[in-house]
């Protein structure tokens, strides 16, 4: 057990704790935070994703170890921001949401790429959602989602 402290969503967090536990249980379990979900346990799936100082990770891969002196944004934070709401716009208009399972990983993967390229090409777009697997919308919607965000989002990126 060690002492671990980290920002998460904009609050400085402490806990004592396994360090080798995956992030993903001490968001869902410790903190109650059900937006990054277990879906392959591999990072294979992107429904786990979130961001590590301010770039995209597998948190069912990530061990506390890691966390610790670091910053974690969760969609549950994300949410709260504009860039998230031109975001969740554009997927709801351009139809990039069915089940909505794998959508929290999708959004954080979109701001991720978004954050670094604000202007992405389709290509550029594919490569970055690579680690992310949809099985009811199909992708086509959701590059043109990720698409009409950059261009609506123009400035914020």
């Amino acid at each position: 057990m060690a002492k671990i402290k980290f920002k998460l969503n904009d609050k400085t967090v402490e806990l004592e704790s396994d360090i080798n536990r995956r992030l993903l249980d001490v968001l869902r379990d410790d903190f109650s935070l059900t937006g990054p979900k277990e879906g392959c346990g591999e990072g294979e799936c992107g429904a786990c994703a979130v961001l590590l100082n301010q770039k995209i990770v597998n948190s069912c891969c990530t061990p506390l170890a890691n966390v610790d002196g670091q910053e974690i944004v969760t969609i549950e934070g994300f949410s709260k921001t504009k860039r998230y709401q031109i975001i969740k716009d554009a997927f709801s208009e351009m139809g990039g949401v069915q089940c909505g399972f794998c959508t929290p990983g999708m959004v954080i993967a979109a701001e991720s790429l978004l954050n670094k390229n604000p202007h992405p090409t389709d290509q550029e777009i594919r490569i970055a959602l690579s680690g992310n697997l949809c099985r009811c919308t199909g992708y086509n919607m959701i590059v043109k989602a990720i698409k009409k965000a950059a261009k609506d989002g123009e400035g914020l990126w």
